[in-house]
C-alpha cells in the first residue's frame, strides 16, 4: 500500500487509461439505446440528470453539465421534438422553466440506467465492502478536485 502514497507517472497514466476506459464501456453499453431514439451522450446526460433532478430548472442544468446555454438548447429542443421532456413554470418567478422527464422520457432512461446496471453491479457484486467504500471516496475526490 505505501507504494501508492507516491504515484509514478507511469502510474497514474494507467489510471487515466482506466478511466477513460470504464467511462467508454460503461456508456457503449447504452449506445444502441441511444441510436435507436436518435440521440447522443450530450442528450443522456440531460436524461440522466433530469431522472436524478425531477424539476430542475434550466440554470441549474447549466451549472451540472457545465456547457453553454446554446450547448443546452441544442439539445432540449431536440428532447422537445422527441417528446421526451416537458417544461414547467416556476410557480413564484415565471422567469423560471423547470424541467421534466415525461414517461416517454423516464422509459428511455429506466432502458439504458438498466444496462449500465449490470456492468456496475457486477463490478460491485465482485468487490469487497471495503472496495466499494474506497472507490467511491477516491472516485469523489477526482471529482472535487
Amino acid at each position: 500500500m505505501k507504494e501508492l502514497l507516491y504515484l509514478k507517472d507511469d502510474q497514474l497514466k494507467d489510471l487515466i487509461e482506466k478511466l477513460f476506459v470504464s467511462y467508454r464501456e460503461t456508456f457503449s453499453d447504452s449506445k444502441k439505446i441511444l441510436d435507436r431514439y436518435s440521440i447522443g451522450l450530450a442528450h443522456h446526460k440531460v436524461i440522466h440528470l433530469l431522472s436524478m433532478y425531477e424539476g430542475i430548472s434550466i440554470s441549474e442544468l447549466l451549472k451540472r453539465l457545465k456547457v453553454t446555454k446554446q450547448s443546452l438548447n441544442r439539445v432540449l429542443k431536440d428532447l422537445i421534438k422527441l417528446e421526451i421532456i416537458i417544461f414547467k413554470k416556476d410557480d413564484q418567478d415565471t422567469r423560471v422553466k423547470h424541467v421534466f422527464l415525461n414517461e416517454k422520457g423516464k422509459k428511455i432512461f429506466n432502458e439504458i440506467f438498466n444496462l449500465q446496471k449490470k456492468r456496475i453491479y457486477n463490478a460491485l457484486l465482485n468487490s469487497s465492502s471495503e472496495e466499494v467504500i474506497n472507490f467511491d471516496n477516491v472516485i469523489s475526490k477526482i471529482i472535487n478536485g
